[in-house]
C-alpha cells in the first residue's frame, strides 16, 4: 500500500512539532524533507517512522528518528554488504521515551503493544527503555525493532554508513522504499 501525498504532509508537521519540542531546530528545507517510512504496510500510525537525515557518507551518518505515541518502527537488522560490516547505530533519546527491543533474553513482559496485523514478524524481545540522555548501542546484524513510548520519542541515531535499502525486515510484506501516491 502507499501513502497519500496529505498523509506524507500531515506526518511531516506533526513530526517537525515534536522535534522542536525537543529542542531541535531544523531548517526549513530539512522540515520539508522529512522523511516518512510507511513500509508499504498502509498502517503508518501503528507501524512506520518519521526521519531526518542530516549525513549520510561512505564512513557515518547521523539521523533524528521521530516516533508517534506507540508507533513501531519493524523488526529488521542491517546485513553485511560486499564484505563490509553491517551498520552498527546508536540510539539516543532526546525526548519521550522509546522501547527498544534486540536479540537476547527476553523480557517476562514487555511494555510495548506488538502490531497485531504483524505479530508472526516480531521474534525478539530482550527490552531496554530510553528515557532522554539515555542511549544504547546496536551491534551490526542484530534484530531489532523500537516503539514510541506514550507520548511518542524523538531518538538521535548516529552510526556507520546507512543502506536503508538493503535492511533486511522479518515481515515480508514490508517495502523499504514504497512510491507516495499524488491526492486527486
Amino acid at each position: 500500500m502507499t501513502l497519500r501525498r496529505s498523509e506524507v504532509r500531515k506526518a511531516q508537521a506533526e513530526a517537525a512539532e515534536l522535534l522542536a519540542r525537543a529542542g531541535i531546530v531544523l531548517t526549513e528545507e530539512e522540515r520539508g524533507g522529512i522523511e516518512v517510512a510507511g513500509f508499504g504496510l498502509g498502517r503508518l500510525r501503528e507501524q512506520g517512522l518519521e526521519l531526518v537525515t542530516y549525513i549520510n557518507t561512505d564512513r557515518y551518518c547521523a539521523k533524528e528518528l521521530v516516533l508517534f505515541p506507540r508507533q513501531t518502527c519493524p523488526e529488521h537488522l542491517h546485513p553485511s554488504i560486499g564484505g563490509e560490516q553491517g551498520k552498527q547505530e546508536t540510539f539516543r533519546c532526546r525526548w519521550g521515551s522509546v522501547y527498544l527491543y534486540v536479540e537476547g533474553e527476553p523480557a517476562a513482559a514487555i511494555k510495548s503493544v506488538v502490531p497485531e496485523s504483524s505479530r508472526e514478524a516480531y521474534t525478539v524481545f530482550h527490552e531496554i527503555e530510553l528515557r532522554p540522555g539515555e542511549q544504547y548501542t546496536i551491534p551490526p546484524g542484530t534484530k531489532h525493532w523500537f516503539q514510541g513510548g506514550p507520548d511518542g520519542a524523538v531518538v538521535s541515531e548516529f552510526s556507520s554508513t546507512s543502506r536503508d535499502e538493503f535492511d533486511v525486515f522479518t515481515d515480508p510484506a514490508i517495502v523499504r522504499m514504497p512510491a507516495i501516491e499524488e491526492d486527486e
